[in-house]
């Protein structure tokens, strides 16, 4: 791997990736949203450019682009959270958009190309999660990334290029967005909130976002054609567990309202990942515990200035 093209560089795991990337001597041209708002996520390196290009216009950069690159990323999505997840006509485009960006990587001359995928794929699933699962997405979010998945394979294969993708459970870290339960915990508590919570009683599996990036980034460099990795830490705890964690890194005396939430209607009380695929094919491991991963993300979010 000597170049490569990421789009969604400016996200968690995106810009995570290419710092590594870049540390080892890649060069990488990221593509991002004009007038993204997070481009003081983004390293200064001459070996990195970066690209202003919608997701839905990819197939513009086939007039800027070298024919040189070897990797191809694709981060980029629309509709992640909210709402948005259940946006049928906008998911749809995703999907397109995936194949938008395959039809460019093999124009620009990559042999590889890596898809971000989601837990969503697998729909309500209860335990722990491997590719053999059966996949029964039932949210917008998770068909469109299922039929990306799946359709993006056919095209890498009738271009002759490797496909992979990366199912994520659950990642957390310096540039997550605010809205997750783990940085939405880190901001309030930050702020001396007391917080509401349920029992937490949930099995959960969470993977700090630099070991996240780390495998996507092995699976460019050794994933086996076709193969579908998920991508989480292999270790779970009780979600109160993670909470109290975040707490008592932050202030052991600041109280929290375990218990008194109510779940969600058809609540997932379990969910890990198998990744003894990803391990025996790439050889990752994950390296940072979720306490020294938590220490890393607030010392992230105070150093932007938030706190």
């Amino acid at each position: 791997m000597k170049k490569v093209i990421v789009t969604g560089a400016t996200g968690m795991v995106g810009a995570t990736m290419v710092e590594q990337m870049l540390a080892d001597g890649i060069e990488v041209t990221g593509v991002i949203r004009p007038s993204s708002a997070k481009t003081r996520n983004l390293v200064k390196s001459e070996n990195f450019h970066v690209i202003e290009c919608d997701i839905d216009n990819l197939l513009s950069l086939k007039d800027i682009l070298a024919k040189d690159y070897d990797t191809f990323y694709h981060f980029a999505w629309n509709g992640t959270y909210g709402a948005s997840r259940e946006d049928i006509r906008l998911q749809v485009c995703n999907v397109k958009d995936t194949l938008d960006a395959i039809e460019l990587a093999h124009f620009v001359g990559c042999k590889t190309f890596v898809g971000a995928g989601s837990q969503a794929e697998f729909g309500h699933v209860q335990g722990v999660i491997s590719d053999e699962l059966p996949k029964n997405p039932v949210t917008g979010y998770g068909i469109a990334k299922l039929n990306a998945c799946r359709m993006g394979k056919l095209l890498c294969e009738q271009y002759g290029m490797r496909h992979n993708w990366g199912r994520i459970v659950s990642t957390y870290g310096p540039r997550d967005n605010s809205y997750t339960m783990v940085m939405s915990s880190i901001i309030h508590m930050l702020n001396g909130e007391r917080m509401q919570f349920t029992k937490g009683e949930q099995v959960w599996d969470y993977l700090y976002g630099g070991d996240c990036s780390r495998a996507f980034y092995l699976i460019g460099k050794y994933g086996k054609h076709g193969k579908a990795y998920t991508i989480g830490s292999g270790e779970t705890k009780y979600l109160k567990d993670y909470i109290q964690i975040i707490r008592d890194v932050i202030d052991p005396k600041l109280e929290i309202g375990i218990g008194e939430l109510d779940y969600y209607p058809n609540q997932v009380m379990h969910l890990a990942a198998d990744i003894t695929e990803l391990a025996n094919d790439t050889g990752f491991k994950p390296t940072v515990s979720f306490e020294e991963g938590i220490q890393k993300t607030i010392a992230w979010y105070r150093s932007n200035g938030n706190v």
